[in-house]
Protein backbone atom coordinates (compact mmCIF):
# COMPACT_ATOMS: atom_id res chain seq x y z
CA UNK A 1 0.00 0.00 0.00
CA UNK A 2 1.42 3.32 -1.16
CA UNK A 3 1.86 6.23 1.68
CA UNK A 4 2.75 9.63 1.76
CA UNK A 5 4.86 11.22 4.53
CA UNK A 6 3.61 13.83 6.72
CA UNK A 7 4.67 17.69 6.24
CA UNK A 8 8.29 18.43 8.13
CA UNK A 9 7.92 19.34 11.53
CA UNK A 10 10.35 21.84 12.27
CA UNK A 11 12.82 21.67 14.59
CA UNK A 12 11.93 18.52 16.09
CA UNK A 13 14.75 16.39 17.60
CA UNK A 14 15.71 13.52 16.58
CA UNK A 15 15.66 10.48 18.58
CA UNK A 16 19.00 8.64 19.55
CA UNK A 17 18.90 4.34 18.46
CA UNK A 18 21.95 1.88 18.50
CA UNK A 19 21.21 -0.20 15.53
CA UNK A 20 23.40 -3.18 13.92
CA UNK A 21 24.35 -2.61 10.62
CA UNK A 22 25.10 -4.84 7.87
CA UNK A 23 29.01 -4.58 8.46
CA UNK A 24 29.47 -6.58 12.10
CA UNK A 25 28.58 -2.73 13.41
CA UNK A 26 26.19 -1.21 16.19
CA UNK A 27 25.57 2.59 15.28
CA UNK A 28 23.77 5.70 17.08
CA UNK A 29 23.06 9.24 16.28
CA UNK A 30 26.49 10.43 16.89
CA UNK A 31 28.86 7.47 14.98
CA UNK A 32 27.17 8.75 11.44
CA UNK A 33 26.10 12.46 12.30
CA UNK A 34 28.41 14.76 10.27
CA UNK A 35 29.22 18.64 11.57
CA UNK A 36 26.69 19.92 9.76
CA UNK A 37 23.63 17.65 9.77
CA UNK A 38 22.13 14.26 9.40
CA UNK A 39 20.20 12.35 6.86
CA UNK A 40 18.50 9.02 8.48
CA UNK A 41 16.56 7.43 5.43
CA UNK A 42 13.88 4.82 6.22
CA UNK A 43 14.19 2.11 3.49
CA UNK A 44 13.48 -1.63 2.27
CA UNK A 45 15.10 -3.68 -0.03
CA UNK A 46 12.05 -5.09 -2.26
CA UNK A 47 10.17 -1.75 -2.77
CA UNK A 48 9.67 -0.48 -5.73
CA UNK A 49 9.58 2.94 -5.03
CA UNK A 50 12.89 2.50 -2.92
CA UNK A 51 14.22 0.72 -6.39
CA UNK A 52 13.58 3.36 -8.45
CA UNK A 53 15.78 5.93 -6.62
CA UNK A 54 18.36 4.08 -5.18
CA UNK A 55 21.14 4.91 -7.51
CA UNK A 56 20.60 7.96 -7.25
CA UNK A 57 19.91 8.12 -3.86
CA UNK A 58 23.51 7.27 -2.93
CA UNK A 59 24.74 9.30 -5.29
CA UNK A 60 22.92 12.18 -3.42
CA UNK A 61 24.30 11.36 -0.30
CA UNK A 62 27.77 10.90 -1.43
CA UNK A 63 27.86 14.10 -2.28
CA UNK A 64 26.23 15.57 0.71
CA UNK A 65 29.40 13.95 2.80
CA UNK A 66 32.01 17.22 1.60
CA UNK A 67 29.05 19.60 2.66
CA UNK A 68 29.04 17.83 6.00
CA UNK A 69 26.08 15.74 6.21
CA UNK A 70 26.26 12.08 7.11
CA UNK A 71 23.74 9.83 6.84
CA UNK A 72 22.03 6.49 7.63
CA UNK A 73 19.67 4.01 5.78
CA UNK A 74 17.49 2.12 8.46
CA UNK A 75 15.32 -0.73 7.50
CA UNK A 76 12.65 -1.67 9.55
CA UNK A 77 10.22 -4.04 7.67
CA UNK A 78 8.92 -7.06 9.46
CA UNK A 79 11.05 -9.31 8.01
CA UNK A 80 8.90 -12.49 8.71
CA UNK A 81 6.60 -11.75 6.67
CA UNK A 82 8.86 -9.60 3.99
CA UNK A 83 11.61 -12.05 3.77
CA UNK A 84 13.10 -9.96 0.58
CA UNK A 85 14.03 -7.65 3.58
CA UNK A 86 15.86 -9.76 5.77
CA UNK A 87 19.52 -8.73 7.16
CA UNK A 88 21.44 -11.30 4.45
CA UNK A 89 19.33 -9.50 1.45
CA UNK A 90 20.13 -6.03 3.09
CA UNK A 91 23.34 -7.25 2.60
CA UNK A 92 23.42 -8.17 -0.80
CA UNK A 93 20.81 -5.13 -1.78
CA UNK A 94 23.79 -2.45 -0.09
CA UNK A 95 26.66 -4.06 -1.93
CA UNK A 96 24.64 -4.60 -5.13
CA UNK A 97 24.11 -0.41 -5.22
CA UNK A 98 27.66 0.18 -3.80
CA UNK A 99 26.61 2.05 -0.47
CA UNK A 100 28.85 4.57 1.20
CA UNK A 101 26.31 4.97 4.51
CA UNK A 102 25.73 2.58 7.20
CA UNK A 103 22.72 0.26 6.33
CA UNK A 104 21.07 -0.87 9.74
CA UNK A 105 18.14 -3.15 10.81
CA UNK A 106 15.17 -1.71 13.18
CA UNK A 107 14.31 -5.18 14.29
CA UNK A 108 12.07 -4.33 17.13
CA UNK A 109 10.08 -1.17 15.03
CA UNK A 110 11.04 0.66 17.94
CA UNK A 111 12.95 3.56 15.51
CA UNK A 112 10.70 3.47 13.12
CA UNK A 113 7.93 4.27 15.98
CA UNK A 114 10.13 6.78 17.65
CA UNK A 115 10.57 8.79 13.82
CA UNK A 116 6.96 7.79 13.22
CA UNK A 117 7.88 6.75 9.49
CA UNK A 118 5.18 5.61 7.31
CA UNK A 119 6.68 4.72 4.41
CA UNK A 120 9.81 3.47 2.15
CA UNK A 121 11.61 5.60 1.07
CA UNK A 122 11.18 8.42 3.81
CA UNK A 123 13.55 10.53 4.45
CA UNK A 124 14.39 13.19 8.14
CA UNK A 125 17.12 15.54 7.16
CA UNK A 126 18.13 17.29 10.37
CA UNK A 127 20.80 20.21 10.65
CA UNK A 128 23.98 20.46 13.12
CA UNK A 129 21.86 20.34 16.21
CA UNK A 130 19.82 17.44 15.45
CA UNK A 131 16.61 19.37 14.63
CA UNK A 132 14.26 18.25 11.65
CA UNK A 133 14.70 20.32 8.75
CA UNK A 134 13.44 18.17 6.07
CA UNK A 135 10.73 15.44 5.61
CA UNK A 136 10.32 15.65 1.61
CA UNK A 137 11.03 13.64 -1.26
CA UNK A 138 14.39 13.04 -3.08
CA UNK A 139 12.63 13.90 -6.64
CA UNK A 140 9.85 13.95 -8.96
CA UNK A 141 10.13 10.29 -9.11
CA UNK A 142 8.04 7.75 -7.90
CA UNK A 143 8.12 3.71 -8.91
CA UNK A 144 9.52 5.33 -12.47
CA UNK A 145 13.00 7.54 -12.65
CA UNK A 146 11.85 11.04 -14.14
CA UNK A 147 14.63 12.47 -16.50
CA UNK A 148 15.99 15.59 -15.37
CA UNK A 149 14.11 15.77 -11.77
CA UNK A 150 15.57 18.09 -9.59
CA UNK A 151 17.12 16.70 -6.91
CA UNK A 152 15.37 18.02 -4.24
CA UNK A 153 16.54 15.86 -1.22
CA UNK A 154 20.24 16.81 -2.45
CA UNK A 155 19.32 20.93 -2.45
CA UNK A 156 17.66 20.58 1.04
CA UNK A 157 20.56 19.28 2.65
CA UNK A 158 22.90 21.52 1.04
CA UNK A 159 20.86 24.29 2.01
CA UNK A 160 20.45 22.68 5.88
CA UNK A 161 24.30 22.42 5.78
CA UNK A 162 25.04 26.46 4.65
CA UNK A 163 22.82 27.88 6.92
CA UNK A 164 20.95 25.32 9.31
CA UNK A 165 17.26 25.62 7.92
CA UNK A 166 15.63 23.75 5.53
CA UNK A 167 13.08 24.91 2.72
CA UNK A 168 9.92 26.33 3.78
CA UNK A 169 8.12 24.47 0.57
CA UNK A 170 8.71 20.57 0.63
CA UNK A 171 7.03 17.66 -1.12
CA UNK A 172 6.22 15.05 0.60
CA UNK A 173 7.40 11.43 -0.13
CA UNK A 174 6.08 8.45 -1.61
CA UNK A 175 6.46 4.94 -1.35
CA UNK A 176 5.27 1.50 0.52
CA UNK A 177 4.21 2.02 3.77
CA UNK A 178 6.33 0.03 6.68
CA UNK A 179 5.76 -3.31 7.10
CA UNK A 180 4.51 -3.62 10.65
CA UNK A 181 4.50 -6.49 12.61
CA UNK A 182 1.40 -8.35 13.68
CA UNK A 183 0.31 -7.85 17.18
CA UNK A 184 0.20 -11.11 19.12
Amino acid sequence: MAAETPICNFGWKAVDFRLPGIDGRDYSLKDVAGPNGLLVMFICNHCPYVQAVIDRLVRDVTALKPHGIGAIAVMSNDTERYPDDSFENMKRFARAHDFTFPYVIDATQEVARAYDAVCTPDFFGFNAALELQYRGRLDASRKQAVADAEPELLNAMIQVARTGRGPEHQIPSMGCSIKWREEA
